[in-house]
């Protein structure tokens, strides 16, 4: 069994979508290559996660009270872009409410229950989304992988510094290219 997870961040309408209410230019940059890591994932056999990122309608939320509203459920925000298509029956689609993909979901289970140590990690925003999921993995003993040319934020300053941090403290850090070479020669299974 394949003991590599692949984890798509928020890849959701609001941020892809130039009609989205937090999109950023950079994340229809990367939707194409996160699409080629997917069906190069999906080819390998590993298990493909999508984090959703999804506030409730019409509810009081915490978390929004110092940010746009964004992702609300029931307007089609939080839905995944239509260019990475969801397998109903191999995939998990996990919604989320705060940055980490881990806080107050159940990833870390599905993660266990499927034997997974290694989770490569693409999506936006790298300062936010990218970099609390990554920590929260390192913290329970996953070896996070970001694909480089796979994240982004709305300023590419702020994306390189979390990336140098996330190399130096808490993963690996390679680009789509370094990823697939790896995955030919069967180093990363």
């Amino acid at each position: 069994m394949n003991n590599t997870a692949l984890i798509i961040v928020d890849m959701v309408k609001d941020f892809t979508d130039p009609e989205g209410l937090v999109f950023y230019p950079q994340n229809l940059e990367i939707l194409p290559r996160i699409k080629k890591v997917l069906d190069e994932c999906r080819k390998h056999n590993m298990l493909v996660i999508f984090l959703r990122h999804s506030n409730r309608k019409d509810k009081f939320d915490k978390n929004l009270i110092n940010m746009r509203p964004n992702c609300i459920e029931g307007t089609g925000g939080d839905e995944i872009d239509p260019m990475l298509t969801v397998d109903p029956v191999k995939d998990y689609v996990i919604k989320k409410r705060r940055y980490s993909g881990f806080f107050g979901t159940d990833l870390d289970m599905v993660l266990r229950e499927n034997k997974i140590q290694n989770v490569i990690i693409v999506g936006t925003k790298t300062n936010c989304c990218i970099r609390a999921t990554v920590t929260d993995a390192y913290y329970l003993d996953y070896t996070p992988i970001v694909v480089s040319d796979c994240v982004a934020t709305n300023d590419e300053t702020v994306n390189q510094v979390h990336l140098t941090d996330i190399k130096k403290y808490l993963g690996k850090v390679v680009t789509s290219q370094e990823l697939f070479d790896l995955l030919d020669k069967g180093e990363m299974v």
